[in-house]
């Protein structure tokens, strides 16, 4: 009888129990005893993970790992091939270090889009229409506010400017051209026209000048690290509203602060932040910031469908030895 793969399981399963226990026909589950970095480097030296070929790691888990990086792999087991990321982005796996090791890593691409999608949409809207500052001011017991914020915006006829035209980006622009939004993008390189559906690419500095929203779409990567900083604002038209559901370190948070207490920067949605889970405190105090708190696949059918695609990435792994969504840096490696 054949030996079983054996599978490092780095954090929990929340909603696809019955996929994730048919795994046992093909793999055995191996579980870390560790509760912080140091003691699962230690054992992963002694052994304890031996054999194994493929990981399964949620965002979370990093509190127990820490960043897969060159450290850590070094003290992994030769054996490990596959990382099979929960999650859209990655950025806490070192892709390089993985690639130096010829561990190929993947993501969840997909299942997020149109959760994201739609936070992003509603983030959008709030802070177009200027809602933070009267949600704040109703639950202080003085309704609209004394005196009232100063009057939103409809998004008919606004430029939407998409920076990242990914999954997300695309689904972004679908959603928004309901509302009667008009859509602009900048990638690293244009798409198709089947996957622009209407959106109309430009350079980087045509979409700063020219957007009256731009939403971050992008992953963060070392390059993408405060893509948007103070230059970047100040080529934005004044009252310019800003979403980012995407990694918060792809913008100084610093300087956004400044933007929109200057008013280059008329208000802001935000699901992601530099440094979660802290939060600027200029954005906590700042009225026209409508804040959320990292929840952008934050639903019962996403979180599902997420595992499920993840799980599915391990079989793969431990029955034929490839991915299904291996991550972009790693094409060549497919």
């Amino acid at each position: 009888m054949a030996t079983k793969t054996k599978i490092l399981l780095l954090g929990g399963i929340k909603h696809a129990h019955s996929t994730w226990a048919s795994l046992s026909d093909v793999a055995h589950i191996v579980t870390p005893q560790a509760t912080n970095r140091e003691a699962f480097i230690a054992e992963a030296k002694s052994g304890a993970f031996d054999g194994v070929t493929a990981a399964y790691r949620t965002f979370a888990s990093v509190s127990i790992t820490g960043r897969i990086d060159a450290e850590l792999l070094d003290a992994l087991p030769s054996s490990l091939k596959f990382i099979c990321h929960n999650g859209a982005g990655y950025d806490q796996i070192d892709v390089p270090a993985c690639t130096a090791q010829s561990i190929r890593v993947s993501n969840t691409p997909n299942a997020v889009d149109d959760a994201t999608a739609d936070l992003t949409i509603w983030l959008l809207l709030g802070a177009l229409r200027n809602l933070p500052a009267s949600m704040a001011s109703l639950r202080n017991g003085s309704w609209r506010g004394n005196p009232p914020p100063r009057l939103g915006h409809d998004p008919q006829g606004k430029v939407l400017g998409i920076l990242g035209m990914g999954g997300i980006g695309r689904n972004v622009a679908r959603k928004a051209r309901v509302f009667g939004m008009s859509v602009r993008y900048h990638n690293r390189s244009p798409l198709s026209p089947e996957m622009e559906d209407g959106a109309e690419y430009v350079d980087f500095e045509t979409l700063l000048k020219e957007s009256d929203v731009l939403s971050f779409n992008l992953p963060l990567n070392p390059k993408t690290r405060h893509t948007i900083s103070t230059p970047q604002f100040a080529l934005m038209k004044p009252g310019i509203v800003i979403v980012n559901t995407a990694r918060g370190a792809v913008m100084d948070e610093a300087a956004l602060v400044q933007a929109l207490e200057a008013g280059q920067v008329a208000s802001v949605g935000l699901d992601v932040y530099e440094n979660e889970p802290e939060i600027h405190p200029g954005l906590i105090t700042n009225e026209n910031a409508l804040l959320v708190p990292h929840m952008g696949t934050w639903t019962v059918e996403t979180e599902t469908k997420m595992e499920e695609w993840a799980i599915g990435n391990v079989r793969l792994a431990a029955e034929e030895g490839r991915l299904k969504s291996i991550v972009p840096e790693q094409k060549d490696l497919a």
